[in-house]
């Protein structure tokens, strides 16, 4: 069992959060039963599912193709029940821009737009700026595609 809060005191710095795996049942029924035996991580499509923390697995959309595809296999070559079905919602993050973003300082930009598959970022027309970005949260499955497609890493990933 993990304690993060003592790691975070021994190392004296904030650990990051980092996202789980699609459908995760719950954090501690997942440090307490993952068995980190790597097979989720061999098993992903998209290849965004990697060691982080103590060896757990984690979802960095840097790395693979920078986005998951929902494609559950990483639940379904995982020995323990770590997981809920498919039919439930991956995860409840969705994209969110900081002050970074080039198009908030002005700097024409639709990279994140052109990745968002399910069409969650737009561009608002602006007078005498270039056009902004806006996310709808209800349409932002999580998959992590604009993270990836944005040039000055201006979008994380919140749980609202």
């Amino acid at each position: 069992m993990i304690n993060r809060s003592r790691r975070v005191f021994f190392t004296r710095k904030q650990l990051s959060p980092q996202p789980r795996l699609p459908w995760i049942k719950d954090e501690n029924t997942f440090t307490d039963h993952c068995l980190r035996c790597n097979a989720c991580i061999d098993a992903c499509q998209t290849k965004v599912i990697i060691k982080g923390d103590g060896g757990f697995p984690v979802v960095d959309f840097h790395h693979g193709e920078g986005e998951c595809s929902f494609c559950y296999q990483c639940a379904d070559v995982c020995p323990e029940p770590l997981f809920e079905l498919q039919s439930q919602p991956p995860w409840t993050q969705v994209a969110t821009i900081n002050s970074s973003c080039l198009a908030l300082n002005n700097i024409e930009c639709r990279s994140c737009g052109d990745q968002c598959e399910t069409q969650a970022i737009t561009f608002s027309l602006q007078v005498a700026k270039v056009a902004q970005p806006v996310i709808n949260q209800a349409d932002c499955s999580g998959c992590g595609a604009c993270i990836s497609g944005c040039p000055v890493a201006a979008i994380e990933m919140i749980t609202p």
